[in-house]
């Protein structure tokens, strides 16, 4: 049962914080359709426990650092809107999909430069730039930025940089595409306890321990204390929300 013609895409929507965030969507009645690179699996877990919801959701393969794989991906998810969701334009865009690589600057090679990059900067640029023809007049993108893009901690110049960029697009985006009324913004997490970075703060409780002292309210985040903004700037009680950098980080490093 579809409850309501509101669509979302979320790339890299099969796990961690993208998963929680095709889930806070679906709370609040919004159908989903989330992009995963090769864990269809799990994808497919996601989908079902939104469809238990009474949401309609579907999944597509993407990878995101991939920008000439996109022309077929937007042709199949036009046809994934008309067959699944009896609609030709979806209104909501998360560019959540990305990795985190944990190198100094120093010894940050080319490889791992472009390779964030690709998933981080480009990829978003270009993949948003492609979907402008099916987004609804008056729809929402929202960008996933970091901490780190604020403040600085060794090992992640390169990923932070990405980041920095982001936040400048962002700005453009939303300066450019208000004239169709479409709000642009930016969510930036503190650290948070998933898979990201090779479990890097969830599973070291040295770095886990270090970050919460570090944090106003005293701990590292979670997966769902994400979810629900990225949801909330997608409703209309966000309306008037644009061209905003929104970090979520508990007060960390204040």
């Amino acid at each position: 049962m579809i409850l309501n013609k509101k669509i979302a895409l979320v790339t890299g929507g099969s796990r961690g914080l993208g998963k929680d965030m095709a889930l806070s969507l679906a709370k609040k009645g919004v159908n989903v359709i989330l992009t995963y690179k090769s864990k269809k699996e799990e994808a497919m877990s996601v989908v079902a426990e939104i469809k238990q919801a009474g949401v309609h959701a579907e999944a597509l393969q993407l990878d995101t650092a991939d920008i000439k794989s996109f022309d077929s991906f937007f042709a199949s998810l036009g046809e994934l809107l008309k067959t699944s969701f009896d609609a030709d334009h979806f209104d909501f865009l998360i560019n959540n999909a990305g990795i985190g690589i944990h190198a100094s600057f120093e010894e940050t090679t080319e490889e791992q430069f472009d390779l964030l990059m690709n998933i981080h900067f480009k990829g978003v640029f270009f993949l948003t730039q492609k979907a402008l023809p099916l987004l609804n007049e008056g729809g929402r993108i929202i960008n996933l930025s970091s901490g780190l893009a604020r403040f600085s901690t060794p090992g992640f110049a390169a990923y932070a940089s990405m980041k920095g960029a982001i936040e400048t697009l962002t700005k453009y985006m939303a300066k450019e595409l208000g004239a169709r009324g479409i709000a642009v913004n930016v969510v930036a997490p503190g650290a948070i306890e998933t898979d990201f970075g090779g479990g890097m703060v969830r599973d070291n409780a040295e770095m886990n321990k270090l970050i919460a002292s570090g944090t106003a309210l005293g701990r590292v985040g979670r997966a769902d204390d994400i979810g629900s903004v990225v949801a909330f700037l997608c409703s209309d009680d966000a309306k008037w929300v644009n061209a905003q950098r929104i970090e979520v980080s508990g007060g960390v490093f204040i």
